[in-house]
């Protein structure tokens, strides 16, 4: 079985909207690509982390069996915005094991910088 059952992301900053903002696509964001390569659906709960107050989570969200989810972190809502311009790290429990790396598209400025690592993973 490809994957672990828990994640760890321990660098998160929303960047501001930037001057790419009217394309939600080059939006500053962060997102985790999960990759369930298994035969059976992964429930995933998200808990996130900050420098100067209580966790925010549980989150939830779904991968199912034999697919990939590009979750953006901007787009987390339930239950509260992760904010914007705030350092903050992730914890993932997953029920089933998954693949993830981490992403970032900063658009702050004219030109688009993007990074991407793998997460540290443990079972």
């Amino acid at each position: 079985m490809l994957g672990k059952t828990r994640w760890v992301i321990p660098e998160g900053y929303i960047p501001d909207a930037g001057s790419h903002a009217d394309n939600p696509a080059l939006r500053s964001h962060e997102a985790a690509c999960i990759l369930n390569a298994g035969d059976q659906d992964a429930q995933l709960t998200l808990t996130i982390y900050f420098t100067d107050r209580e966790p925010a989570g549980p989150y939830r969200v779904e991968v199912p069996a034999r697919r990939t989810l590009h979750l953006r972190f901007d787009d987390l809502y339930d239950p509260e915005p992760i904010p914007r311009k705030t350092d903050y790290a992730s914890v993932i429990e997953s029920t089933q094991p998954v693949i993830i790396q981490h992403t970032r598209l900063d658009a702050r400025t004219g030109e688009l910088a993007l990074l991407s690592t793998l997460a540290y993973g443990e079972d």
